[in-house]
């Protein structure tokens, strides 16, 4: 196996198109045809990280957060980001970062702070904009089963939980062709009418090349008529930060109790008490402060998060209770969510989960 056949499954669990705009994702150091030793999977790259990725015999390391943020001027040991990225290179070991196209999947970092604290009917709690794309085309009758059948396979038609979804609606197209022309149906030169059939399907974003090829290689026409836009329609299943409800509900010292034995955190920053049940959560791995608004319009009882500020704190307005429990306690679960679904995947060589506590802050 290469390194581009695990990047591969990687982005068919989180696809890189989902990642936030400031962020950087994706393979950051190292030749994507090399061969896989072994993949070492750790929630930060730091020097102690590359040092058991050589000691395992990884030359592979994915990572939650990317070791390359802002851009390098120059590769001379003087920081941690240099001394990594050196380190690596010098020891032929490929860096990946998956980050916030984890942090926007269904089944990502929420879904896993979810399922830690035993959260059912998960949803979306700020679903991504401008995700969904239409796709209309226009296909002789007698071919529109067959088109129809081989863009579902590709992909496309799946709303919500429904799937081989399109709208049809049969009429005559008509076309001439030119003197360069080579038409399938009719001939150069002259107007042909053909019963046709208009297919309307929707696809997520990241599948765009993959449905366009798709149309194109099953189409019969030389020229295929078509048209892609992008639709406003919320997206059930990409977005940041989740909602989820207990099964049953817990008062708040409880609900704290809870939070701080399932997401193993010694020390949670909470507001004020709001005097009910918590029933309804809200969570988003990470800096999530920006989500607080969110979280009230959703309904949540409780908002769990990390590196929320003094003035973020009074945004709860004795209407929700806001819990930090810190950043690296938000996501460290992630690495476990990366070793299971890789495992799966991959079956001839081991996933080896990081030891190395990658945390930077201490409690005293």
């Amino acid at each position: 196996m290469i390194v581009q056949e695990v990047i591969d499954h990687l982005e068919t669990l989180a696809p890189l198109s989902y990642a936030e705009g400031f962020d950087n994702v994706g393979l950051l150091v190292g030749d994507k045809t090399a061969k896989v030793s072994g993949i070492l999977v750790t929630l930060d790259t730091l020097e102690s990280v590359v040092d058991e990725a050589i000691s395992e015999n990884c030359n592979l390391i994915v990572s939650f957060h990317p070791i390359i943020f802002k851009g390098l001027k120059k590769l001379i040991g003087k920081t941690y980001v240099e001394r990594v990225v050196m380190k690596a290179i010098k020891h032929d070991i490929a860096i990946y970062s998956i980050h916030t196209a984890l942090d926007n999947s269904f089944q990502g970092v929420n879904a896993m702070i979810c399922d830690q604290l035993e959260l059912h009917s998960k949803q979306i709690l700020i679903p991504q904009n401008e995700t969904i794309k239409k796709l209309t085309t226009y296909v002789p009758k007698n071919e529109s089963k067959a088109l129809r059948a081989a863009l579902f396979n590709a992909g496309a038609g799946s709303i919500g939980n429904y799937d081989n979804c399109s709208f049809n609606v049969e009429g005559l197209g008509t076309f001439q062709g030119n003197a360069g022309s080579n038409p399938t149906k009719g001939e150069k030169g002259i107007i042909h009418t053909e019963a046709e059939t208009k297919i309307t399907v929707t696809f997520p974003k990241h599948l765009e090349s993959k449905i366009l090829k798709t149309l194109f290689k099953t189409h019969s026409y030389e020229e295929v008529a078509y048209e892609v836009l992008t639709i406003d329609n919320k997206n059930q299943h990409i977005g940041m930060g989740m909602i989820g409800e207990l099964t049953n509900p817990l008062s708040e010292i409880d609900f704290l109790s809870h939070l701080k034995t399932k997401m193993n955190t010694s020390t949670i920053r909470y507001s004020s008490f709001i005097n009910k049940p918590i029933k309804k959560v809200a969570v988003l791995g990470g800096s999530g402060s920006f989500a607080i608004g969110a979280a009230k319009a959703a309904g949540a009882d409780a908002f769990v998060t990390a590196d929320l500020k003094y003035h973020d704190f009074f945004s709860a307005e004795n209407s929700i209770l806001l819990a930090d429990i810190g950043h690296y306690e938000s996501e460290q679960y992630t690495k476990k969510l990366l070793v299971e679904y890789l495992t799966k995947k991959i079956t001839n060589f081991a996933i080896i989960l990081s030891k190395t506590n990658t945390n930077p802050v201490k409690y005293f």
